[in-house]
């Protein structure tokens, strides 16, 4: 089962922001949310240190910064 993976840090407000907006529409679509934090793994640091929170579906990045909603909605339509 796929599930949305939310790249984030602990200390940021975007990404709490983001994830309370996601977490009625992950559970509308029956998806679970994989939290990560970047900060625990350099690569990742690497990859996307100033772009968190960034929403990944099925290795798609669908939105960082802010909710796309209608993108993330269109992504779960699109594997219900």
């Amino acid at each position: 089962m796929s599930a949305l993976k939310l790249y984030g840090r602990a200390w940021c407000h975007l990404c709490e922001d983001l994830r309370a907006e996601l977490e009625p529409i992950a559970a509308e679509f029956g998806m679970r949310i994989e939290w990560i934090d970047i900060d625990m793994d350099p690569a990742l640091e690497a990859l996307y240190d100033e772009f968190v929170p960034v929403l990944v579906l099925d290795g798609v990045e669908l939105c960082h910064y802010r909710l796309d909603e209608p993108r993330v909605r269109q992504a779960l339509a699109g594997i219900a």
